[in-house]
């Protein structure tokens, strides 16, 4: 019976972990990553991703870490030094997540860089700020987001939210997401 209770919930994805997350912790620039190898001394390192999204690891050289899971970016590296360490035993540990931030900015308490830990949506990241000021215009909020090279602007009517409607607007937001406040 408990199943069939649930099982509507799953379908719509209430009990799942935020679009994109189901994977795993997409690796963002400027994360701090623990890299080693069991019974390889020489090979554990902390790795910090570089601007570009690439990193650099001895034996396996340069590769892609932005936008891969952990789990993903161990395959890779571990496929890369069969050539050196038969059947090589990698752990990737993600230790700090400076790389996963967005911005709040305008007419806030106190505007800034906040780093996502979890999921966030823009009323989680408003709440972060302190939320807004007095003379804020609160309809004419906007999302900024950069995407295969384009900015695009998501419009964020605060009110129709906080009154319970078009709550599809509370978007989540992504690494690298500007909220702007007028």
């Amino acid at each position: 019976m408990r199943i069939r209770t649930l099982l509507p919930a799953l379908l719509l994805g209430l009990l799942l972990p935020a679009t994109g997350m189901a994977e795993g912790y997409g690796i963002q620039p400027g994360d701090v990553l623990e890299i080693s190898v069991w019974r390889e001394e020489d090979l554990a390192r902390e790795v910090l991703v570089r601007p570009d999204g690439g990193i650099s690891f001895p034996l396996v050289g340069d590769l892609q870490a932005q936008g891969r899971t952990v789990a993903e970016l161990r395959q890779t590296i571990a496929e890369r030094l069969q050539k050196y360490i038969p059947d090589p035993e990698v752990t990737v540990a993600v230790k700090q997540i400076a790389g996963n931030t967005v911005f709040v900015i305008g007419k806030v308490a106190r505007p800034g860089a906040f780093i996502m830990s979890q999921p966030m949506d823009v009323m989680q990241a408003l709440s972060m700020a302190g939320g807004t000021t007095t003379f804020a215009a609160l309809n004419k909020i906007k999302v900024l987001r950069r995407a295969d090279g384009r900015e695009t602007a998501i419009p964020f009517r605060y009110a129709e939210v906080e009154a319970g409607e078009n709550l599809e607007q509370n978007i989540l937001l992504r690494p690298g997401d500007v909220v702007v406040v007028p």
